[in-house]
């Protein structure tokens, strides 16, 4: 029997649904969450990612602003207008959309971000108290993730997950969010030996490897949930995930698409961010 589809799209409608009625009831208390977006250049992806954030904002009824800045733009100047940011009581969730120009180091400005107002969940502090299971914003790809694998009601605790990819940005902290779960958690890369013998142990495989459909059939547990984070366009402008979903979906019991299944959450993940720092900013329960 073919999987079920796990839609990232439905998944994302009813969980925004729900943050826009959070967001009116923050509204009644006089709290309007605010997520102010810096974007440095013009790099035509990081354009198009800002306004579909500004719209979902718009859509549930949070207050967005995005600062846009030269490319030339100093990283003094960034820092400034970070800061500058940190001290302001409406701005909730501060957000530096990647990559920077060459002459500014993303590690330093995302650790000036203040890690109550850092809703992508990068900054150290962030990162560490994930590690050690306190609660703290969590970054969006991999909360994401997790809310999918919650869809299928399968239980989490106690099966076994392999993570293929060890990025700061998914790898590792949805390794860590797995562990929470009580998940038993073998995390991989492209050094693993091999990686489809122990991909094949897994009752959860999140991939996240960055190659388009290197994880076919050979790679996964009969009736396993299969998480695809991967986007790869290839020549004929097709875009795949890292898993061969074709062949796999015969196999498992339930899988991600590509598009429209980790990327819609995201952003929703995002949002969710914003109106959590709001709460915590307002000491709101």
């Amino acid at each position: 029997m073919a999987a079920q589809i796990i839609s990232g799209k439905e998944v994302a409608k009813t969980i925004r649904e729900e943050l826009k009625r959070e967001t009116e009831e923050l509204k009644k208390k006089g709290i309007t969450p605010g997520l102010t977006v810096i974007l440095v250049g013009d790099d035509p992806a990081s354009q198009i990612y800002v306004n579909m954030k500004a719209k979902a904002c718009e859509e549930i009824g949070i207050r967005s602003e995005v600062i846009r800045m030269d490319r030339s733009t100093s990283q003094d100047d960034l820092l400034e207008e970070i800061n500058r940011l940190n001290q302001d009581v409406n701005v909730h969730g501060i957000l530096v959309q990647l990559p920077l120009p060459k002459q500014i180091d993303e590690k330093l400005i995302i650790n000036a971000i203040s890690p109550e107002k850092d809703v992508d969940g990068f900054h150290p502090v962030n990162v560490g108290k994930l590690a050690i299971g306190e609660n703290t914003l969590l970054p969006c790809t991999p909360n994401g993730i997790l809310e999918l694998i919650r869809q299928t009601e399968i239980e989490i605790k106690g099966k076994h997950a392999v993570v293929i990819g060890r990025s700061n940005i998914v790898g590792k902290p949805v390794s860590f969010l797995l562990l929470r779960e009580n998940a038993t958690v073998t995390m991989t890369h492209s050094k693993t030996k091999d990686l489809p013998a122990i991909a094949k142990q897994a009752d959860i495989l999140v991939v996240a490897i960055g190659k388009p459909e290197m994880v076919t059939k050979e790679y996964v547990k009969p009736g396993a949930i299969v998480i695809d984070v991967g986007t790869n366009r290839l020549e004929s402008g097709k875009v795949v995930g890292d898993v061969k979903f074709d062949e796999v979906k015969e196999i498992a019991s339930f899988i991600t698409p590509v598009p429209g299944g980790v990327g819609p959450m995201t952003i929703t993940m995002l949002l969710k961010n914003t109106i959590e720092a709001a709460k915590q900013i307002h000491h709101v329960k």
